[in-house]
């Protein structure tokens, strides 16, 4: 297992550095009510902003929706995402939004996603956290005034250190001290580089080697996959990702599929995972399992510096998600209906009867005398399954 996922904070109280901050933060959760200003965190990549929210929303009881700059750049977008969570907080149940790089959302790219999220901003109904690199612009200004901002620092050299040391020593590993000093000064006060290279360091590890350093966490791997700094860290973690290869195929491409791409990169994206998934059919084919070596070196095309791919483990986009949850309480009153006047239990109508009906209705072979209420639903549920 890498030592970042091994040693990760289960809870705020186990993050490193940044105390004040933490203690703002939690305040800040704690007094949170309907119209509490949102919180902006400012601070450099690596440093735990994203960690913070994580694991703010689970310490909380919150179900968090992560979103970063790209998939706000766009007003119409945010609406989808964000209206019904904002408007229906009783069907969703406890909410929190999460919108990373927040500084990323100005530009040519920008078609009123910063307005639209602005209005949000003013009158909140969950509790919002934004995540920047910097607020220096002046394109952030907005974003400033309707927040309360809480600054993050790198870690100094020194802390990193002894926190590298505490690893070590639980690890029964050492680094020469001239070594040691020169990762914690490359790593800039990111935690998860500077563990990542010092486990590569004193492992021996090489990805061709294929060693037995371990990761069975996905949504770790595919993060930490498209955050790294470099090809070579990137594929460090991918070749350390020891799961089902189908598995893996899966949670890539389902993870790009739902990301805010350009056409070329979801071209390019898709091509490289239709490529490792022609492999491995092959490989079921044919047996020849002496191929599965390859399928790793296939997919590490896939990493780009700077990508904005983020671990998803469905298939649909978050407004699609959104609108069967939006949905899903008068579905369910509707098949239990139906089944009531058929006699049968509410799981086997979904499973046996519900998809011939609709079938049905589709092609207006049966009139079932639904009211316009029932029809409507029932329309939203077979598009939904188109």
């Amino acid at each position: 297992m890498m030592w970042s996922e091994k040693y990760r904070p289960k809870n705020l109280a186990e993050m490193v550095g940044n105390e004040e901050a933490k203690e703002s933060f939690v305040k800040w959760m704690t007094k949170w009510m309907k119209g509490t200003k949102p919180l902006l965190l400012v601070g450099p990549p690596g440093i735990g902003k994203t960690t913070m929210a994580y694991l703010g929303a689970k310490q909380f009881g919150y179900d968090l929706i992560s979103l970063n700059a790209s998939d706000v750049r766009n007003k119409q977008r945010i609406q989808e995402i964000l209206n019904p969570v904002m408007g229906n907080l009783g069907l969703l149940g406890k909410m929190m939004i999460f919108v990373d790089e927040v500084d990323g959302i100005h530009g040519r790219s920008d078609f009123g996603g910063a307005g639209a999220l602005l209005e949000i901003l003013k009158e909140p109904t969950v509790p919002i956290v934004l995540a920047a690199n910097t607020d220096a612009s002046d394109k952030m200004k907005d974003i400033k005034k309707a927040t309360t901002t809480i600054r993050m620092r790198p870690l100094p050299p020194r802390l990193m250190r002894l926190y590298l040391e505490s690893i070590l020593k639980k690890e029964g590993e050492s680094i020469k001290i001239g070594t040691l000093i020169k990762l914690v000064l490359d790593s800039h006060g990111d935690i998860r580089s500077l563990l990542n290279s010092a486990q590569v360091l004193v492992s021996g590890f090489e990805p061709q080697t294929e060693k037995t350093v371990e990761i069975t966490d996905v949504e770790f791997a595919v993060n930490a996959f498209f955050k790294a700094k470099s090809k070579e860290e990137a594929t460090g973690i991918l070749y350390s990702l020891r799961i089902d290869p189908q598995e893996k195929i899966n949670a890539f491409y389902s993870s790009v599929i739902t990301s805010h791409l350009s056409k070329e990169d979801m071209s390019y994206m898709l091509d490289v995972i239709s490529e490792a998934d022609m492999l491995y059919g092959k490989i079921m084919r044919e047996q020849q399992w002496r191929l599965l070596r390859y399928l790793d070196a296939i997919l590490s095309r896939l990493y780009r510096k700077d990508t904005p791919v983020r671990y998803s483990q469905y298939n649909l986009p978050w407004p699609l998600i959104t609108r069967l949850r939006w949905d899903g309480k008068a579905i369910k009153e509707l098949e239990s209906g139906l089944a009531r006047q058929m006699h049968v239990s509410r799981s086997s109508f979904a499973t046996f009867y519900l998809p011939f009906l609709l079938m049905c209705l589709k092609h207006k072979t049966v009139d079932m005398g639904f009211n316009a209420t029932e029809s409507e639903i029932l329309q939203k549920e077979m598009a939904l399954i188109k």
